[in-house]
């Protein structure tokens, strides 16, 4: 049995460092992925020091079966123990983890993480869906550009996908230093749908006909979920105007990317940031139709665990760009985990400013 770590109302978790220090850890147990980011904090921001990330497919057969499987919680348990020993390893003083749509949405669901805690100490929290495109957006505020007057971040995970719209104008000339404030207001609308690309390529399986007939009717699944949304129609204008970009962030989307480039090896500092066209977008989209299911696996930005799941992603995408059509995609290699880093930085800076008092005498400042 694990050791509970303690807790806050919040969802962060408090740990006992020798020697102090302000290290930070995020873990996101999702439908596909299990992943982990600690980092120490540098100003406003933060500077990785230890990471993680295994394709655990929790949410396999949770479409049909309504729970999560036995093998897919012990790929998923296994995954866990490894964060938590690198996080006790680090010495983490603050984390925050979460579970995403499969343990949303799978009857066993707070029965596992229950098992989770027992095992492994760790302590996830099962955020809503508006909490989880409010961390993808602010993971990704730096790759937001100024210079266009909305964007559209569209977050493709396994079980879900969230889509949020921003009025870039909310956020003046450097939104990545937008404080929350400011940038939870700029969210003009947000949505999201319970499909994501384990679901998606679950349902469509290429046996029924092939790749291009599979991605022809995930594309045209995925619009008619998103399709009659109205919430964002005010910035139908601006996406038509060409004042608009998207980003992207899912490991299917930055496979893409990194198909596009041909990269012999997957490099996140060519993917992460990267600026696509829409042409570009659909080329490399062909490009994966071109490829039989083993050539897939056998791509080294691709590989066996994503063989099926990229051709979701690019599905899913497609659909995004023909109902927002827009000019240009920013990949994002980051997202939800940058997200829970940078809420739990601003919580400790809030923390600290409340500790602070004002010495009448001395007007100095002390804890």
């Amino acid at each position: 049995m694990g050791e509970a770590w303690g807790g806050r109302a919040d969802g962060a978790r408090e740990f006992a460092r020798p020697g102090g220090g302000r290290v930070f850890a995020a873990l996101d147990l999702g439908t596909n992925n299990c992943r982990l980011l600690i980092a120490i904090r540098r100003g406003e921001g933060f500077r990785v020091i230890d990471s993680y990330s295994r394709i655990v497919r929790l949410g396999e057969g949770l479409t049909r079966t309504g729970r999560l499987g036995e093998a897919a919680m012990q790929r998923a348990m296994e995954a866990l123990g490894v964060c938590a020993r690198k996080i006790r390893k680090q010495g983490a003083t603050r984390l925050r983890a979460v579970a995403t749509q499969a343990c949303r949405a799978a009857t066993n669901g707070a029965e596992f993480i229950e098992k989770v805690e027992t095992n492994t100490g760790l302590r996830l929290t099962i955020i809503s869906p508006r909490e989880e495109a409010r961390l993808s957006v602010a993971g990704c505020l730096n790759l937001l550009d100024p210079a266009s007057e909305a964007a559209l971040v569209l977050d493709v995970g396994g079980g879900s996908t969230e889509l949020s719209w921003i009025d870039l104008k909310a956020l003046g000339p450097e939104p990545g230093r937008s404080r929350p404030a400011s940038w939870r207001a700029a969210v003009k609308a947000w949505l999201s749908v319970p499909i994501g690309v384990v679901s998606l390529a679950e349902h469509f399986p290429e046996r029924l006909g092939g790749a291009a007939i599979s991605f022809d009717a995930m594309v045209q699944r995925f619009r008619s979920e998103i399709g009659g949304f109205a919430g964002a129609e005010p910035f139908r204008a601006v996406f038509a105007a060409g004042r608009a970009h998207l980003v992207g962030t899912s490991g299917a989307i930055t496979s893409l990317a990194a198909l596009h480039l041909g990269l012999a090896r997957y490099d996140r500092a060519r993917v992460d940031g990267l600026w696509m066209t829409r042409g570009e977008c659909e080329a490399v989209g062909a490009q994966l139709l071109r490829l039989t299911p083993n050539e897939r696996a056998a791509s080294p930005c691709i590989g066996r665990d994503r063989a099926d799941l990229v051709l979701a992603g690019a599905a899913i995408l497609h659909a995004v760009q023909e109902l927002w059509p827009c000019g240009r995609v920013r990949v994002a290699d980051r997202g939800l985990r940058e997200g829970l880093l940078l809420s739990l930085i601003a919580d400790e800076r809030r923390r600290t400013a409340r500790r602070r008092t004002r010495v009448p005498a001395g007007g100095l400042w002390r804890e």
